[in-house]
């Protein structure tokens, strides 16, 4: 999974959050509220910022359009896009409104109160022509377009409008982060992402179970035109209605909730991000619900990395999974192996019999582990292993030796080959690295030709001296006759 590449236009409110944290020790004379004690005070992008932090924070490149006051907090914001280099920029500044800035006040890692700036005023005619004019220069290049519309007046009907047929224009998606009871203000959306509130709301309709939020994504699909209905239902997961009546629903990952300020905003940008990269919709969901899972996790308005993403996605793969088998039958390994391809993950592969496990085994597993990401270990079949080391090998069969080698953290995928060599399974695969130990030079090693043909490397890795399972069997036949 790889997001480097991957441009998003992101429209909409653009905030300052502010948050206030320290300590509740006390009741204030005053008045019976809390009195915090103040130990630190931080910044970050909020609505439509957030969206661009978080397309920016998994490695792709967000193209930023919104409003900005001449004020101090306009120039807070500025400074906070600024240490975003994934972001670029394109704010329209008004005359006639304050940057939105919200701030929050926090003990024991709670929300105690929170205030708002804003300014109720309609967009203004300067205003909604400055930004319909930035649309067009701006989606340029751009994979998806979000529309992250929180009702503070950015997102007028013309200027939807405009993005609407910018985008259809340009051949590229269309995601709108909804607000409000009237969807068909988004009418040419491909992808709606209410919250069960909001989908409740908008379609008149209950949402208490599956089945009933199906149904009111149905409805409010047919207001919108026709877009698919992303819903996220807090700790129960998320539905997504499609255009063709394709109904896929993901449940929540188990995570400790924290904050779950602004991860709306997570979802849609890891939503637009997966999709512009190439995945389906529904696929789509499926990682934009474990970057959720990892950022209300955090407190206060947050992002998720790529690699923690990547991380979440394989604790669910083995949630979702059960315990891994310790020997996978070639479909499977490929099927497992072309994930992590998708991913971007690098993989490595190295062979052997595996017979009695000892030091220099695990010295080269965590020496070969060390050069991937995921590591596929091949062990001869015990017909092959006979033909290689004679009819008393091996001492321990192919399912026990499988079962060992699964165990050890280095190892992500155990697999067979029958024949004399892993060259045919060397082909299949195609790792990125192929990992050898011992004295071998690169032209030797099985398989090395095919791995370099396709761009990837071979690593000779040192082995421990004094360590084998042959010496290990001599040993314990001289400790028997003793």
């Amino acid at each position: 999974m790889d997001f480097s590449g991957v441009t998003i236009l992101c429209i909409g409110d653009i905030m300052l959050d502010r948050f206030i944290e320290g300590d509740v020790e006390r009741i204030s004379p005053e008045a019976p509220v809390p009195v915090i004690r103040v130990r630190r005070s931080k910044t970050a992008l909020g609505g439509a910022g957030n969206v661009a932090a978080n397309i920016a924070a998994l490695g792709g490149r967000a193209v930023l359009i919104g409003m900005i006051g001449g004020d101090e907090a306009g120039r807070a914001l500025g400074a906070e896009i600024a240490a975003h280099p994934g972001i670029a920029p394109k704010l329209v500044p008004s005359r006639h409104r304050p940057t939105i800035t919200k701030t929050r006040f926090l003990a024991s890692r709670q929300q105690i109160v929170r205030t708002d700036e804003e300014s109720a005023l309609p967009l203004q005619p300067d205003e909604e022509s400055a930004l319909i004019a930035a649309i067009a220069p701006a989606i340029a290049g751009a994979r998806a377009v979000v529309l992250s519309d929180y009702g503070k007046g950015v997102l007028s009907p013309a200027v939807i409008a405009a993005a609407m047929a910018q985008a259809r224009a340009c051949g590229v998606a269309v995601f709108v982060d909804p607000k409000g009871e009237d969807f068909s203000r988004y009418r040419g959306a491909s992808c709606i992402t209410p919250n069960l509130k909001e989908l409740a709301a908008a379609s008149r309709l209950p949402v208490a179970d599956e089945a009933a939020t199906i149904e009111a994504a149905r409805q409010v699909m047919a207001d919108a035109g026709g877009a698919a209905i992303l819903v996220t239902r807090s700790e129960k997961g998320m539905v997504l209605v499609e255009p063709d009546g394709a109904v896929h629903s993901v449940p929540a990952h188990a995570r400790e909730v924290f904050d779950v300020s602004g991860a709306g905003d997570t979802v849609i940008a890891t939503l637009a991000l997966a999709e512009g990269a190439g995945f389906a919709l529904a696929q789509a969901m499926r990682i934009a619900n474990a970057a959720a899972a990892v950022v209300v996790s955090k407190i206060g308005t947050a992002t998720v990395s790529i690699e923690e993403l990547r991380h979440e996605i394989d604790a669910a793969e083995a949630d979702e999974g059960g315990e891994a088998p310790s020997l996978r039958s070639l479909p499977e390994a490929l099927a497992l192996i072309g994930r992590w391809k998708r991913r971007g993950l690098r993989v490595g592969f190295t062979n052997g019999c595996f017979d009695i496990l000892h030091a220099g085994h695990v010295s080269l597993l965590a020496a070969a582990r060390a050069q991937c990401d995921r590591l596929v270990v091949a062990l001869n079949d015990d017909d092959s292993v006979r033909r290689l080391k004679g009819p008393t090998r091996p001492i321990n069969p192919l399912a026990a030796r499988a079962a060992v080698m699964a165990a050890l953290r280095p190892v992500d995928c155990v697999i067979a080959f029958a024949e004399d060599t892993p060259r045919v399974l060397i082909e299949r695969i195609l790792p990125d690295i192929l990992v050898k130990g011992g004295d071998y030079r690169i032209e030797t090693v099985v398989g090395a030709d095919l791995v370099m043909a396709a761009g990837g490397r071979v690593v000779i890795c040192d082995t421990l001296p004094g360590h084998s399972t042959t010496a290990t069997i001599a040993r314990l036949g001289a400790a028997g006759a003793a």
